[in-house]
């Protein structure tokens, strides 16, 4: 992969869009090299959480490449944008967590790229928007469903119908990121975030994740019923015996073994 770089650290996945020169614009080969590596991730039974991130300073993603769309027909960006929203539902409905670490420009399809993941944590320096309307057309990788699910409709219309960005800092207080960092301590923190994600029965987080991605769609019954079947699915692992029975014997379960 060339504009995509994939690293495995302890029992966390680092993915990191590279393509710093064009302030990682996605164009369709790095989308593309994207859903390769969540492939990688999804064939390691051995990796419990995953990071994105950006490289260079001053960008996440600074949005799709325009210099690849500005020629495109109606049929080419049909396909551009299922290609986009193929690879972010992906991460999305991968099994284990997946953490945004936004380390500057989140704009258009990079805003889309974060909202795709669990958690958000923003350097100081982040700054979030969907300029689209600017250039003449909409959020075409899930920003026009996924920001008003994670911010309310009013923030997401003005967002999206002014073309406006905010900073980290409005960010944080409209619940679009979980945290603000300095931007030379954002990766300790993100890692230290995956690291205790990791510490905990793997089985039991990625319930988690279903569950609550599957109930935040549903309505609260079909939601609790869903609960109370992944609650009695742990019941399964030797993993919940391993714990529970370390818990009553008053120490710490040693390691979990993702069974």
């Amino acid at each position: 992969m060339e504009n995509v770089l994939f690293e495995k650290r302890g029992h966390a996945a680092l993915i990191t869009i590279a393509r710093p020169k064009a302030l990682n614009a996605l164009n369709s080969e790095t989308l593309k090299e994207l859903n390769e590596a969540l492939d990688l991730i999804s064939a390691d039974s051995d990796i419990y959480c995953a990071i994105i991130t950006g490289a260079g300073e001053k960008a996440f993603v600074a949005g799709a490449d325009i210099s690849e769309m500005k020629d495109m027909n109606v049929f080419e960006a049909r396909n551009f944008g299922l290609l986009g929203n193929k690879v972010f539902r992906k991460i999305e409905l991968l099994s284990i967590p997946v953490i945004a670490a936004v380390n500057g420009f989140a704009l258009g399809g990079g805003c889309e790229l974060a909202l795709s993941c669990d958690i958000r944590i923003a350097s100081e320096n982040a700054k979030f928007g969907q300029p689209e309307v600017g250039l003449g057309i909409t959020p075409g990788f899930g920003g026009t469903q996924r920001l008003a699910r994670t911010v309310g409709v009013p923030k997401a219309k003005e967002m999206i119908y002014a073309g406006s960005n905010i900073n980290s800092e409005e960010a944080y207080r409209v619940g679009l990121v979980n945290r603000v960092v300095p931007s030379d301590k954002l990766m300790d923190e993100v890692f230290a975030v995956a690291n205790k994600i990791a510490a905990n029965a793997p089985i039991a987080v990625q319930l988690c994740k279903t569950a609550i991605n599957r109930g935040i769609q549903a309505d609260i019954d079909t939601g609790l019923n869903f609960e109370t079947e992944v609650f009695a699915e742990c019941f399964a692992s030797q993993d919940q015996k391993d714990a529970m029975e370390a818990f009553v014997e008053k120490r710490k379960v040693e390691r979990f073994n993702n069974k």
